[in-house]
């Protein structure tokens, strides 16, 4: 088991980057769009939709006013909590897994996410990964007052200090260009999962790219054993 990492603490996207709700955004924006006389995105059109906040996305991709906008997140967000929250969702592969390894490790861990934050932490219990957090962030249910992916990796932060965790060294997981920009924004590098919604260009300025739970693995992990050390004689 690798026993330590290059950083002090570790924060979450968590669309796209932990959990896959592709199945359910969509059928809940294609009901919200059709209730309000908008065409809906197809399943590639997801892209446009996952990663910034809706109140956002509502008026960017539909041509929305803030006001319609806030309307329909409303509506959305009644959606969502008729579904629980976590109907259709899932794990990606290894994620689980990763976020277990790194606890046990001791590294502190916090969601930095734009989805509201009850909404996260159903989805965190739910995958039992809330006992492996220090801080579950979300965004405010307006998607207003705490929007922003800055402001939200800096609430996280400021929540990981709170709880007595080391900042100094922090480290932003996600998808999304949202990501890259927000983590900038704080001074917090930022590796890029390519396994969510994006486009390929969306990763430029982050520190590391990884297509698989593995890849990631070992770029937050470090195992320590000397050289040979564990390997078979006959290695």
């Amino acid at each position: 088991m690798p026993s330590r990492s290059p950083w002090t603490c570790i924060l979450w996207d968590v669309d796209g980057t932990i959990v896959d709700a592709s199945d359910g955004i969509l059928r809940r924006l294609t009901v919200a769009l059709e209730h309000f006389g908008r065409t809906p995105p197809t399943r590639a059109e997801l892209v446009h939709w996952i990663g910034p906040p809706m109140y956002e996305s509502f008026q960017v991709n539909v041509g929305m006013t803030p006001e319609q906008a806030s309307e329909a997140v409303a509506f959305y967000r009644a959606l969502g909590k008729a579904d629980g929250y976590t109907r259709d969702a899932k794990l990606y592969p290894g994620m689980g897994a990763l976020i277990a390894d790194v606890a046990a490790c001791g590294i502190p861990q916090a969601t930095a996410s734009s989805k509201p934050e009850i909404q996260v932490v159903a989805l965190m219990d739910h995958f039992e990964l809330a006992p492996f957090l220090t801080a579950t962030v979300g965004s405010t249910p307006d998607e207003k007052t705490l929007a922003s992916k800055s402001d939200i990796v800096a609430e996280a932060l400021r929540r990981l200090t709170a709880a007595g965790a080391d900042t100094s060294r922090p480290v932003l997981v996600g998808d999304r260009h949202h990501d890259v920009e927000g983590g900038a924004a704080r001074g917090v590098p930022v590796i890029f999962a390519t396994w969510g919604f994006s486009w390929p260009h969306e990763s430029s300025g982050a520190s590391g790219v990884v297509s698989t739970a593995d890849e990631l693995r070992a770029l937050l992990l470090v195992d320590d054993r000397p050289e040979g050390e564990g390997e078979s004689p006959d290695a």
